[in-house]
């Protein structure tokens, strides 16, 4: 070919894979595309539920799970896919809508199936926490690649999905996988001289596939974020410093103030239909299912003892000591095992970083030693909220988790929420539920409400006020913060003023702030996972947000 009087040789170069691989080579920063931004926002269907062709489908813009069953009416709905995917539901008394979880990895996604004029059960699944992904760029971390070792982490088009817990990595010859098993999304590769063909699977069905190619810029996680501002009251202040990066990492904050919210503001582009991180801001959540059941007369008293939940197997741990653990002392922190999370020098025996790699969680925390008898010293540990779990999952005679939106969720008009689990598939007390900002509100107003909402009892009022007790210091807290059930207690100053505070905190700076003397609820989340500003939201709402409410 001719053009401008140079001869032009075109060479095509394919593009090949090759056995043996040295994954070192492979170590970089990868791109691709995602094909539709609603890849990972999946339908959801039930047909024929009371025939013999039952059927329960999930798909995107083409099938991926399609899965024959039967149901007998006088129980859940239960529906295994694969060896890590099911569903569990439950059919209202009027038969017009299914609530019930998608259970994919580490992670119970509630989901809501609404009955459709030709009898089939639809509803919505977002799998990734976001309803419509705002980039079509998909990101692959490879790291410390030597031979046929590496890891490797997926970001799907913005840093709200860099929570993966991808592991089990594997390689033979030219192929390479790896799964994450939070979400339990799976991910299938192969390698090429200049490419990675990357497929991506739920369960053993193919979601999408793309080809990945080296990135030519230096994005890295935090990358993928934008600004949107919806407001009512005027925090101009907050919301600058926000802008300008001098409150890093906020992604929303709400108030309501005598029982209206008013301000409601998202920022780094979230939304209000993004479920949100709460990690341990949900013990608080926990503690409500505690009162639920003890409401339920579900079992007597919190003075009774933890063995009185456990199987047979774990009574060899029992001790004169360990025997006085009961459902009170684990509520406030103070059952005086060897499990405290943070704040000491040494390494604690089950703290959560050590008993969540066992086998077995219970056994791990109950071998630890006892450093305080019970109910005298409170240190902040998730092992003790955990073990709460395993007490009111013995008692509850449906699945936990379907008892939990029952008994609270459906009451508080809370769907799209999602449940993190154990290993055994137990919901996690100890912490990791996903709401959004507007759910975390609800729950807040119902502590505040003395246990009401839209006029209905749901938590007695006993046993909000028992929540609300200051019972002892953590202390293995810098700020000996009071504690009561599964609530951390704090003082904030407005105008010479002290105004108590009851807060469910969580890593990263989830709070929900309850305030009875100002009638408000402030709810702020944050992404300050890998920093020290996890207490952020206290500064915000002490120097931005409260010299400005009417206090009148």
């Amino acid at each position: 070919m001719k053009f401008q009087g140079i001869l032009i040789f075109f060479f095509i170069i394919p593009t090949f894979s090759v056995s043996g691989q040295n994954m070192a080579d492979y170590t970089s920063s990868w791109e691709g595309k995602i094909e539709n931004s609603k890849t990972f926002n999946f339908t959801v269907v039930i047909e024929g539920l009371h025939t013999e062709n039952a059927v329960f489908k999930i798909s995107n813009d083409k099938n991926i799970i399609h899965t024959a069953f039967n149901f007998d009416t006088d129980k859940l709905i239960k529906i295994p896919i694969s060896e890590d995917l099911s569903f569990t539901g439950d059919l209202s008394e009027n038969s017009k809508e299914i609530n019930g979880f998608i259970k994919s990895g580490l992670l119970l996604y509630q989901i809501k199936l609404t009955k459709s004029k030709t009898n089939t059960f639809l509803g919505t699944w977002n799998i990734l926490m976001v309803d419509e992904l705002k980039s079509l760029n998909f990101y692959l971390s490879v790291e410390n690649g030597s031979d046929n070792e590496y890891q490797a982490y997926p970001i799907l088009a913005d840093d709200r999905f860099t929570g993966t817990w991808c592991a089990n990595f594997q390689k033979k010859n030219d192929s390479i996988s790896f799964v994450d098993f939070k979400t339990g999304l799976k991910f299938k590769g192969k390698l090429f001289s200049h490419k990675i063909q990357l497929g991506i699977y739920l369960g053993n069905s193919l979601v999408m596939q793309t080809g990945l190619k080296k990135s030519q810029s230096n994005w890295k996680i935090g990358d993928f974020a934008t600004n949107k501002i919806n407001g009512n009251l005027q925090l101009t202040e907050m919301e600058s410093l926000i802008l300008k990066d001098s409150l890093p990492n906020t992604h929303s904050v709400l108030i309501s103030k005598n029982g209206k919210i008013i301000y409601e503001n998202y920022f780094d582009g979230y939304n209000s239909k993004i479920p949100h991180d709460m990690r341990s801001a949900s013990k608080s959540i926990s503690s409500a299912i505690v009162g639920i059941a003890k409401d339920k007369y579900l079992f007597n008293t919190v003075d009774q003892s933890i063995f009185e939940f456990l199987p047979k197997k774990y009574q060899i741990n029992k001790d004169s000591l360990n025997s006085k653990i009961d459902i009170k002392s684990l509520l406030t922190m103070s059952s005086g095992l060897d499990a405290v999370d943070f704040g000491i020098k040494r390494k604690s025996v089950a703290s959560e970083d050590n008993y969540q790699p066992t086998q077995d969680w219970i056994k791990t925390i109950l071998d630890a030693p006892m450093i305080n008898e019970p109910n005298k010293h409170a240190n902040y540990g998730s092992a003790n909220p955990y073990l709460v779990g395993v007490a009111m999952d013995s008692i509850i005679s449906e699945p936990l988790e379907i008892f939990m939106d029952k008994n609270l969720f459906q009451k508080l008009e809370i769907s799209n929420y999602i449940i993190q689990t154990d290993m055994t598939g137990r919901p996690y007390f100890g912490g990791g539920m996903y709401l959004t900002p507007r759910d975390m509100m609800k729950f807040g107003k119902l502590y505040l409400n003395k246990g009401k909402s839209n006029g209905k009892q749901i938590l007695s009022e006993k046993w909000i006020n028992d929540s609300f007790k200051n019972y002892r210091v953590l202390e293995n807290t810098a700020d000996e913060n009071g504690y009561g059930y599964l609530w951390w207690h704090y003082n904030y100053e407005l105008n010479g003023d002290s105004i108590e505070s009851i807060e469910a905190r969580g890593a990263g700076g989830q709070y929900i702030f309850i305030l009875p003397k100002l009638e408000m609820v402030v709810v702020i989340t944050s992404g300050n996972y890998r920093n020290s500003k996890t207490q952020q939201p206290e500064k915000i709402l002490e120097k931005y947000i409260l010299p400005y409410i009417k206090t009148e």
